[in-house]
């Protein structure tokens, strides 16, 4: 495996900038929650730190579930379109106030589907929370009603995001320089 210092393009977001938007995102989501039947839905593998962070800054009771999906081939970097659901939840939504927690929003197109699903299931409320957003990518109209950052259209890794399933562990967001990322 390769180091990521040999294909580190820069840090765009610092792991203590990242920590403190996601306390911010915390305090509006639990201010907007105070009186709802919140359940948090980590959409895996990418989300799962944001989730982990994001659940300790929320103040209102929660539950929380997973789903996975794939959109990628395997060793692409974009996505396909073609959505599947290769982890289905384990909690029934029906009624319930549901935040799905996304890692990265791109083309949009994942997220929709995903959405598209859940809202079969009949939950009280829908909405999405991004950590990040590339906003320049987007194809489809989706709505984000909680948004970490707006990102450049470059492909970024750490804090969950993978290259080829390595490097979900660091605690900032890279961008790559892909001239010089090897895969194995």
């Amino acid at each position: 495996m390769q180091d990521y210092h040999e294909f580190l393009d820069k840090i765009i977001i610092s792991e203590s900038v990242l920590q403190q938007r996601i306390a911010e995102l915390g305090k509006e989501i639990s201010r907007d929650y105070q009186d709802h039947n919140l359940h948090l839905i980590c959409v895996l593998r990418g989300g799962v730190l944001f989730l982990a962070d994001l659940m300790r800054q929320i103040s209102v009771n929660h539950t929380i579930d997973f789903m996975a999906i794939s959109s990628y081939g395997v060793g692409e970097r974009q996505s396909t379109g073609q959505v599947r659901i290769t982890l289905d939840l384990q909690e029934d939504i029906h009624d319930r106030d549901v935040l799905l927690v996304e890692d990265i929003v791109d083309s949009g197109f994942t997220i929709a589907s995903v959405l598209e699903f859940l809202s079969t299931r009949h939950p009280r409320s829908l909405r999405v929370c991004a950590l990040l957003d590339k906003v320049e990518r987007r194809e489809i109209a989706v709505p984000i009603h909680y948004r970490g950052f707006a990102i450049p259209n470059k492909f970024v890794f750490g804090f969950g995001l993978d290259i080829d399933e390595y490097y979900r562990n660091l605690p900032f967001i890279g961008a790559v320089n892909l001239d010089h990322y090897h895969p194995t």
